[in-house]
């Protein structure tokens, strides 16, 4: 069994671990570079409105993104080989060297975290193949919270499974709506085994997926924003982590 913790207690992101970069192959570093500090034990990720759209030129609806990844993959430029695709036929832009930081197969994995959303903007912790091999795409989705699902005393918490072209791995998602505060801290978790997909918002079971992805997955941590959705242009949302810990029962570094 090998451990995991981060506590965002340091001075920096720590690096070995962590990207902070969302998807960088389908843009390039400089474009994708997260906006974020490290300050009172949290890591803080937001948007600023003066922050620039990702992917731009090509990416539709326009959307923003700070993001930390503990793993890329992809192939060179001109390729198609690259993780999570938006659309047929793109090519890598910017080829990445392969990072595995903290890629954990089997487990369990924690965030505790709390969030400041308007109705254009989400955040979301996912787990997703590396796509070394094209069939290692699948995605185990630990939780993903529109703002546009927030009401005074609830909001929709999103969780399970989505197959990509993974044949092996069912397509299982639902958004429970739950009674928490998303601006206050609350956990988030998967128990993933080989058989099932376990998941927990503050301790409690919510949801079970059977056929989870069998391969190691990278963590993949994100604020977006949706300039096309009704909202204000001037908010910044926010995504506060306290911390991310996992038990695994392999990983590769």
């Amino acid at each position: 069994m090998t451990a995991f913790v981060d506590d965002f207690d340091g001075p920096e992101l720590d690096r070995i671990c962590w990207s902070p970069y969302y998807l960088p192959h389908w843009s390039s570093r400089a474009e994708a570079a997260a906006t974020y500090e490290l300050a009172d034990s949290c890591l803080r990720l937001s948007i600023p409105p003066t922050q620039g759209l990702w992917c731009a030129d090509d990416h539709r609806p326009p959307l923003r993104v700070s993001g930390i990844q503990s793993g890329n993959f992809s192939g060179p430029v001109g390729s198609t080989i690259g993780q999570q695709p938006y659309r047929e036929g793109l090519v890598v832009r910017e080829e990445q060297k392969p990072f595995w930081g903290w890629t954990p197969q089997y487990g369990e994995i924690e965030l505790r975290a709390r969030a400041v959303v308007s109705p254009r903007s989400m955040v979301a912790l996912w787990l997703v193949g590396l796509e070394d091999r094209p069939e290692r795409c699948a995605e185990i989705c630990v939780t993903e919270m529109f703002g546009n699902s927030v009401r005074k005393d609830s909001v929709a918490v999103g969780m399970g499974l989505h197959s990509f072209r993974d044949v092996s791995v069912p397509e299982d998602f639902e958004a429970v709506r739950l009674p928490i505060d998303l601006e206050e801290f609350h956990s988030y978790a998967v128990q993933w085994s080989p058989e099932r997909a376990e998941f927990l918002v503050d301790g409690e079971l919510v949801r079970t997926c059977v056929s989870p992805p069998a391969y190691p997955m990278q963590l993949m941590l994100a604020v977006f924003d949706f300039p096309d959705l009704p909202g204000p242009a001037d908010h910044t949302p926010e995504f506060v982590i306290d911390h991310i810990r996992g038990a695994v029962l392999s990983s590769r570094s």
